[in-house]
């Protein structure tokens, strides 16, 4: 039978962690029970640096799992943290490397449980039908602001454009195959962005769908500063069309400029007199932007060069339970 880990990244959930625990728990439990995965399942909490209770919360789960049902069976729980917060990407990364060749499967899903863990076990099916990939996509998102709903689409859509192959309304919420995971850690960039690097392995691939719930308890880890940070990470990670777009305007600019120039000899050698500084102002400013803007992106692709380059570790393991 498949040994299933649970990979849960954790930030600041003291509140949610019992109620998490319990929810998976009873779901490893009835997955046992109808022989769909192996008793030697787990669950890995991974605490991102949290600042509050976090790792306390994960202590006691590991170190007693019993409750006032004794005929309940234990689940296996463990966990580590990590020295810092990293963020979100890491925590998941440094949670797979965990699992890695102690498992058949494994299946990340944060903490909040947002995303509905009752269909791990059409995941689980999907990876028997022989799926080494698998992800959940939401059927939609009328949990999610108009803001965030459109921007979350208009940004799957540039990515697209840009040439990076990616799954609408999919975030992280995945089964990798031990296949999938061991072909996914050979890939070592420190600038991570799972959600374009997981369809790059190949394999076959299959999507479950799920109604996206409610947060019943924290508050969202990922603002609007995060959201831009990660947006940019996962253009500038996998495609390099913003820098040859560069080139093209360019090229677009530098023939305007061969037009103008024709355009001002033909009207001084009539005599006729050059109007005015409007015209000269707006366009010192617009090519200025311009310039500004180029220099901008290539910032961020050198940026992730000189990341790359030291080969600084991603994250460090503080402790281990």
């Amino acid at each position: 039978m498949t040994r299933l880990a649970l990979i849960v990244p954790c930030f600041e959930e003291e509140t949610a962690l019992p109620r998490t625990h319990r929810t998976l728990e009873l779901l490893l439990m009835r997955m046992m029970e109808e022989r769909m995965i192996s008793e030697e399942s787990f669950i890995l909490y991974v605490d991102d640096g949290s600042g509050d209770a976090t790792w306390d919360a994960i202590s006691a789960i590991s170190a007693d799992r019993s409750y006032s049902d004794s005929a309940i069976r234990k689940v296996r729980a463990s966990g580590i943290r990590l020295s810092r917060n990293y963020g979100h990407q890491y925590a998941l990364l440094a949670g797979m490397e965990q699992v890695a060749g102690k498992c058949d499967a494994c299946v990340t899903i944060d903490a909040d449980l947002q995303d509905d863990p009752e269909v791990i076990p059409n995941m689980i099916r999907a990876y028997k039908d022989g799926a080494e990939v698998v992800y959940g996509v939401r059927s939609r998102r009328e949990n999610d602001g108009w803001f965030k709903k459109h921007s979350a689409h208009a940004y799957y859509r540039l990515l697209n454009i840009l040439g990076v192959d990616c799954v609408y309304d999919h975030a992280d919420y995945r089964l990798l195959g031990s296949r999938a995971l061991e072909c996914l850690l050979e890939y070592g960039e420190r600038n991570v962005f799972l959600r374009g690097m997981v369809p790059l392995l190949g394999f076959r691939q299959e999507k479950v769908y799920y109604h996206r719930g409610e947060r019943k308890f924290g508050h969202s880890k990922y603002p609007v500063g995060k959201m831009l940070e990660f947006a940019a990470d996962g253009v500038t990670s996998f495609s390099v069309t913003p820098v040859r777009m560069l080139f093209w305007l360019g090229l677009l600019f530098m023939l305007t400029a061969v037009g103008m120039g024709v355009y001002v000899f033909f009207r001084y050698f009539n005599g006729e007199t050059i109007e005015g500084w409007t015209s000269l102002m707006l366009s010192i400013w617009f090519c200025t932007g311009i310039l500004l803007f180029g220099m901008g992106i290539l910032g961020e692709y050198v940026g992730k060069i000189y990341v790359e380059v030291k080969k600084r570790p991603r994250y460090k393991v503080a402790e281990k339970i």
